[in-house]
């Protein structure tokens, strides 16, 4: 922002929560300072990267069979409580509309939280025979969740936008087999456009999503909190919404069954894990594909040649956006070239042209990139070095962040070994015999670090492992960390 200190001030491994507020903050990401606590405002820029997220996600959604409606954000209390268990895990974080003008209303009405009541309310309405299925459907929106902790932008808010599928189908074998596919959309959507390692988590008993058969979850690290931060769900749901909301259908052979659920979604929460894991000292780090500008052009400009410059500058901007290239020309005369250098720097924008006098003369520019801060001298006539570039910064971001997953894995096989890992930030796999009141353990012994989860569908329980609690033999392989 003009008129402000406009580097971060603090490095992000010695003060990650403050390096994280100063990125959010002066890179134009997200602006909290709103009258309710949590609800924060999405800027023009942090706002363009989730547009990225979703034109991209739409287009694998819609590919799938998926269509998208819009389902009302105020949910009736005696349909929210239908689903008991669902119903019981979201109560402490739903806000309530109590009144409505001056008169109290006759029935609380929830802002929604999650929408499987209102929608399967729906779905029950539309779905009569097995010609109705599968009935894939998609909304783009905003959620609340009443968080009473610490909010934190992008990560941990009150309000924020999501995107959350739902499904019905005739059997269970194909919302497995739904499940199984957005797994691996989400998974490309994750590693090819975020650039973000992530593990494939199926959540315990005790963590999965309130009312579902079951969770998979996809977690990705950020190294200097120790922390892993879920980016994406996906659930099984089983037939535990069906039958409260009477969702039937007539079969083939004349019966009439209730139908089996998934619903999945990820949010805004997956711009902070971008953010978090890819930002470095100078601000952030975008991932070429979901960058709203993936190329900036600045002119260095001296007095007698200025006209020159920016002649080649605008031409060269014509080019690159003929290119398909989402590009900017900074030619604002009120800034130094090293203020835009920052600027942009911070912002994230992942390749930086410079074009001088001298460029000019030699027939080319000098690229830079955002990642690496490498200066490469790219000739006029070989403009797709731009593309080559722009996929080369792509794959490396996943290739580093994927090395700091990895190396911040440890296994281990006792507490004292699991305790000592926590404490240096790391994510522990280790062993566990599936007993909840060992789950429980954990979390009490490891200062707010729990279990993960295990890696969904890989068997990796070797013989003669005793679960890391109470000595019992092992019947799963566990990853344990602390989370956002």
């Amino acid at each position: 922002m003009p008129g402000e200190n406009l580097g971060i001030t603090v490095k992000k491994e010695e003060d990650f929560s403050r390096w994280y507020t100063e990125l959010v903050r002066k890179g134009e990401f997200m602006d909290q300072r709103t009258p309710v606590r949590g609800c924060d405002v999405f800027m023009p820029w942090g706002y363009a990267i989730w547009e990225e997220i979703m034109h991209a996600a739409d287009r694998m959604f819609k590919d799938h069979g998926v269509k998208n409606a819009y389902f009302p954000t105020l949910i009736p209390e005696s349909l929210l409580t239908k689903e008991a268990e669902h119903f019981e895990g979201f109560t402490p974080e739903v806000a309530w509309v109590t009144e409505a003008g001056n008169e109290k209303l006759s029935e609380r009405l929830a802002l929604r939280p999650t929408s499987e009541t209102i929608m399967y309310y729906m779905f029950s309405q539309w779905i009569r025979s097995y010609r109705d299925l599968p009935l894939r459907i998609n909304q783009w929106v905003n959620v609340f969740r009443w968080e009473t902790k610490a909010t934190r932008p992008f990560l941990r808010s009150r309000e924020f936008l999501w995107q959350e599928g739902h499904t019905a189908h005739r059997t269970l074998d194909e919302a497995n087999q739904e499940v199984m596919d957005m797994i691996q959309i989400y998974s490309k959507i994750f590693r090819e456009y975020a650039a973000l390692p992530f593990l494939v988590l199926r959540r315990t008993e005790g963590d999965k999503f309130a009312g579902a058969l079951y969770t998979v979850a996809f977690d990705s690290f950020v190294a200097e909190t120790g922390r892993m931060i879920q980016i994406g769900t996906v659930h099984n749901l089983g037939q535990n919404f069906a039958k409260p909301f009477d969702v039937k259908f007539l079969d083939k052979d004349g019966k009439e069954k209730y139908v089996w659920q998934t619903s999945w979604g990820i949010s805004t929460r997956l711009i902070g894990a971008i953010l978090a894991i890819h930002g470095d000292d100078k601000g952030a780090i975008l991932p070429p594909r979901l960058a709203p500008i993936q190329v900036v052009i600045i002119p260095i400009v001296f007095k007698g040649k200025d006209d020159m410059v920016l002649s080649a500058a605008r031409e060269l901007y014509q080019r690159i956006r003929e290119m398909g290239i989402r590009v900017e020309l900074d030619d604002r005369d009120e800034y130094t070239a090293g203020w835009k250098f920052n600027h942009w720097e911070l912002k994230g924008v992942p390749l930086r042209i410079e074009i001088g006098p001298r460029d000019v003369q030699n027939g080319g520019f000098t690229a830079v990139r955002r990642d690496t801060g490498e200066k490469i001298f790219v000739k006029r006539e070989e403009l797709e070095r731009i593309k080559e570039l722009l996929e080369e910064i792509q794959k490396d971001l996943l290739r580093r962040a994927e090395e700091k997953l990895e190396q911040n894995i440890v296994t281990v096989e006792t507490m004292e070994e699991a305790k000592k890992a926590v404490q240096e930030r790391k994510i522990v796999r280790t062993y566990w015999c599936g007993d909840p009141k060992c789950e429980e353990h954990v979390k009490e012994e490891l200062d707010g670090a729990e279990i993960r989860g295990t890696k969904f569908l890989e068997i990796e329980v070797p013989e003669n492992k005793k679960c890391v609690v109470c000595g019992r033999e092992a019947t799963q392989v566990v990853y344990i960390a602390k989370s956002y």
